[in-house]
């Protein structure tokens, strides 16, 4: 047996492999240490290898989900090795021979289809990443439904594409670039793009990809080596996977992983859905549904047109509150039909999954009905109402089947029969009476053993070994040990004895053979249910999109009714007119204590598309920068925002740069990972673009930080020219307004009140009288005598700055942004002309000294 597990367990390579032995699942050696620690359970030892006690430890295989979950959100991957065998086939091939195992499926965390082992609002993506030609793709699979997207995307992109994803497991090449981003590396000829191309086409039985799409070669690549793992762990038997989709960056805002990070769209710093935007927003009532929003947040439209149809459906189930309710109530009650099918197609169905398709679709079909009462109401329908309602329909035969073929609430384990319902099968039905007629006889013989022996604790009772036997108890056993007693003894026990009989062998016989027969006939007609709904994997699963999107429409709507939302308004232009504009999930917790939120107007333009906003710590700028980046995410998605108005041009490119936090494990202090940020804005950022900013500069020395924090608001102003909140204590500042005609000033309203701060989170035209530093620091707790000296030290500080004219003194006469990009242009370019003139292969040691001195001049010159 040994030899039979170390031979699997190389196979298995990095995973813990869980060895079947009849009910249990077995781990040996160093892999019994590491389960045995994460799912705390006991670890005993078995035999001995090379002379040492061997490690183990066991979970029961019924009950393996469970443990599978704890040991896969721990990070590990498990190979399940199975009997392939029965004991009594083993026996045949003769001598003492090991039953046959083999692994059956490698569990990882982006291959999961169970319901115990997901989350059911949350999308559970495998991804690859691969290369061809220069250029970089991703293809990610939800195998628990099927989607299937091809991603192309550039090596600076490739971040922020796995940010919006978030997935559970990420593939590459064991010779990429990319390896940091992959948590499992695979062999290189896996990611090769003919390959790849071949594969999908034998995978969806086409002779050409053209009509999904028009795929790069990198995009090719992705997807071979993810299909390849994917068969990898499904040995042989894929997952469900619809045809692929080429998701386009462009048709989507762009939004960088620091930035997902910053404005917590989906989950927190700390990784939880609770306390995020979509958390705030969600009021879906299927998973299907909580799916689908999440990954609308994620990905906003650029798309006009695809953003006013979900505007369009969200406002109809708004101004119909009746509707609404009758489709939130029909939702609640559905199955999750789009998992139920994926586990299906990957073989690890149950006859409740079939029993989910048949109440999904039945429901699906019911709710098309009333949504086509609606439409036959109304002279205009919202085109993607009218889009759906036909998704719900087309599955009456199907329906039909498995309302006659399936028990009304079939059970999750099929090796117990009793999910074909009575009068699908008459010969069905014929096994089950001869069974329970066998067991009425049995009930019978047990009366009539009792009454012949006098033992009233007599039974007949069944299990997987003996079968059906008598069990007495052990001091009342000797009459049936008697040879003329007509009971054959089969086993003694601590309190009991067992035994036979002729009679009863006799009706065990005729009801185990029945019974075995109707699970022979069940099985079958599992299989051939299983495969007509598989015959329809496609129109099912375009349903299952269909109500999750219903679900998220009424969910908005539904959001948009309770906090007095608004439909914002698209324009072409680059705007962004918020009038009472609040923060979603600020608004929340507030509302929880018992408080108002303070909303605030934001009026970006052509004419004043900077805003640089000054005010103290805790008085609302940072929640006045982040409400107005969900606001543009929300309305870009297509829902309602927390306004009382908005108007705005569509933002191409989202970014925010507020709060501190550091990368220390790749080496970078939190101020390098703010000007790494910063650049990024800088360098990408285009006239189209939103971008908020908080403290930039703040992490380094005064000068250095107001000089960089300078630099960055002329950048954006004269270079990027786009819409722009930028918060800052830097009161120098504010200099700026005199000097950039795009850039207006505007505070957080505090004032001070018998000693006391008072922060009105309201947000006014104007600088800042001050930055109330003191006040903030005394509401902080700081001790008195501390508040005390730094005021001494703020009063000498504030005289210097009024007799030197403070850090800013001079730079009033700084050329504009512009202006010193052309000088430092024209500099880079005079050391570049002398270069460009040079044949290094003939100069002489004596030459090149000269050289490097005229090089040294004219850097000089430019210093100067």
């Amino acid at each position: 047996m040994m030899a039979q597990y170390l031979a699997l367990k190389a196979e298995a390579d990095d995973c813990l492999l869980f060895y079947r032995m009849g009910d249990f699942f077995e781990m040996f050696f160093e892999d019994a240490k590491i389960a045995a620690a994460c799912l705390d359970i006991a670890l005993t030892a078995r035999g001995e290898h090379d002379g040492v006690p061997i490690p183990m430890c066991g979970v029961p295989a019924h009950s393996a989900e469970g443990y599978l979950a704890r040991l896969i959100k721990a990070g590990h991957r498990v190979a399940l090795a199975e009997q392939t065998e029965s004991p009594a086939e083993a026996k045949k091939r003769g001598g003492k021979t090991l039953v046959g195992r083999a692994i059956v499926r490698v569990v990882t965390a982006g291959t999961l289809t169970e319901e115990a082992l997901l989350d059911a609002r949350t999308a559970n993506w495998c991804v690859a990443i691969g290369e061809a030609q220069g250029s970089v793709a991703i293809a990610a699979a939800d195998v628990s439904t099927g989607r299937f997207e091809l991603i192309e995307a550039d090596a600076a992109g490739l971040g922020a594409q796995l940010a919006r994803l978030n997935p559970a497991e990420t593939i590459a090449s064991d010779a990429t670039a990319f390896g940091e981003a992959a948590t499992m590396l695979r062999p290189k000829t896996e990611f090769d793009s003919a390959r790849g191309e071949a594969r999908l086409k034998e995978l969806f039985g086409v002779a050409t990809l053209d009509g999904f799409g028009q795929f790069s070669r990198a995009a090719l690549a992705a997807a071979g080596g993810l299909v390849a793992y994917l068969d990898h762990t499904a040995r042989g038997s894929l997952p469900f996977l619809r045809p692929p989709r080429l998701h386009q960056a462009a048709r989507q805002m762009a939004i960088d992983a620091a930035t997902r990070e910053s404005l917590e769209l989906t989950q927190t710093a700390t990784g939880q859905r609770k306390g995020s935007l979509l958390d705030a927003i969600d009021r879906t009532v299927t998973g299907a549904g909580a799916r689908l929003l999440a990954a609308d947040i994620g990905a906003p439209l650029m798309d006009r047109t695809g953003i006013e149809d979900r505007l369009n459906l969200v406002q109809s189930l708004a101004d119909d509150s009746g509707l609404r309710e009758q489709l939130r109530a029909t939702l609640r009650s559905l199955p999750d039909i789009g998992r139920a099918l994926g586990r299906l197609a990957a073989g690890r169905g149950s006859p409740r999954d079939l029993g989910q398709l048949r109440d999904g679709l039945n429901g699906a079909q019911s709710l098309s009905g009333r949504l086509g009462e609606r439409l036959d109401r109304v002279d205009e329908p919202p085109a993607l109402l009218a889009m759906l309602a036909p998704q719900l329909r087309g599955h009456s035969a199907l329906i039909d089947l498995l309302t006659r073929a399936l028990a009304p609430s079939p059970p999750i384990d099929a090796s117990d029969g009793g999910y074909i319902a009575p009068g699908y099968d008459a010969a069905l039905d014929d096994l089950r009476d001869a069974g329970a007629g066998g067991r009425r006889a049995i009930a019978a013989l047990e009366a009539d053993y009792r009454s012949r022996t006098g033992i009233a604790q007599l039974k007949i009772r069944h299990n997987g070994v003996l079968g059906y036997h008598i069990e007495v108890p052990a001091r009342v056993a000797d009459a049936l040990m008697k040879p003329e007693s007509g009971f054959t003894h089969r086993q003694t026990m601590a309190g009991a004895v067992r035994f036979n009989a002729p009679e009863l062998h006799e009706v065990a016989l005729k009801v185990t053979q029945a019974g075995a027969h109707a699970l022979a006939a069940e099985a079958a007609h599992l299989e051939d249910l299983t495969q007509a709904a598989l015959d329809r994997r496609e129109p099912i699963a375009a349903t299952a999109d269909a109500l999750a999107r219903l679900d998220v429409a009424a969910g908005l709507a539904e959001r948009a009714s309770e906090g007095g939302w608004t439909r914002p308004a698209l324009v072409d232009h680059a705007c962004f007119e918020i009038e009472g504009g609040r923060h979603p999930v600020v608004e929340d917790a507030l509302a929880k204590r018992g408080e108002r939120f303070v909303a605030n107007d934001c009026r970006l333009s052509e004419d004043s598309r900077l805003w640089l906003v000054t005010g103290p710590n805790m008085g609302g700028k940072s929640t006045f920068l982040r409400q107005n980046a969900l606001i543009a995410v929300l309305a870009q998605a297509g829902s309602y925002v927390p306004a009382s108005s908005a108007t705005l041009g569509l933002v191409d490119r989202l970014f925010s740069r507020v709060g501190a936090s550091d990368n220390l494990a790749r080496g970078r202090s939190t101020f390098m990972v703010e000007m790494v940020e910063t650049a990024a804005i800088l360098a990408q950022a285009t006239p189209r673009s939103f971008v908020i900013l908080d403290e930039v500069g703040r992490g380094t020395s005064t000068y250095d930080g107001l000089a960089i924090a300078w630099a960055v608001v002329e950048a954006i102003h004269e270079d990027n020219r786009c819409r722009c909140l930028f918060a800052t204590h830097y009161h120098e500042l504010t200099r700026l307004a005199e000097r950039c005609d795009a850039l207006t000033l505007h505070h957080v309203r505090a004032r001070e009140w018998k000693g006391e701060l008072v922060l009105l989170h309201e947000v006014s035209e104007g600088p800042a009288d001050r930055s109330y530093g003191l006040a903030v620091a005394r509401l902080a707790g700081l001790p008195p005598i501390t508040i005390a000296r730094a005021k001494s030290v703020l009063a000498k500080l504030e005289a210097g700055r009024a007799k030197t004219g403070g850090l800013a003194a001079g730079l009033d006469d700084l050329p504009l942004f512009a202006a010193m990009v052309e000088t430092a242009e024209e500099e880079s370019d005079a050391i570049r002309a002398e270069v460009e003139t040079l044949d290094v292969d003939a100069l002489t040691p004596r030459e090149a000294l000269e050289v490097l001195y005229r090089l040294k001049a004219l850097a000089r010159e430019g210093n100067g």
